[in-house]
């Protein structure tokens, strides 16, 4: 799978931040979404738009698509990006599961 494939939800996620735009990052996730951050937890749309703020478009980071594959389970992928901007710089994977076309689950490690 290239950057060319991602499904749209993660187009969306990655796109978004580069633009800077907090709603359309926001609409990309499920309105029951989990979020990870290392050991930080988020839920909701809510929980999503307050991590972005924090820490992603409020720092206003920057993702660079290495490598997308599929993960274990349907609907699962592993996304390896460059993290540039104001807050983390450097190396990072994504895992996300998406539900009905949206990310239900984000999780950084």
């Amino acid at each position: 799978m290239t950057e060319q494939q991602l499904p749209s939800a993660i187009r969306a996620f990655v796109d978004s931040t580069n633009l800077g735009d907090s709603d359309g990052f926001v609409a990309a996730f499920a309105p029951d979404a989990y979020l990870k951050d290392m050991s930080r937890e988020f839920h909701g749309r809510d929980g999503v738009a307050s991590w972005n703020k924090t820490d992603n478009i409020g720092r206003q980071e920057r993702f660079e698509v290495l490598s997308v594959r599929a993960g274990d389970a349907p609907d699962e992928y592993v996304v390896s990006v460059a993290v540039s901007g104001n807050g983390y710089n450097g190396p990072a994977d994504f895992a996300f599961q998406l539900s009905g076309g949206l990310i239900s689950r984000f999780v950084i490690s």
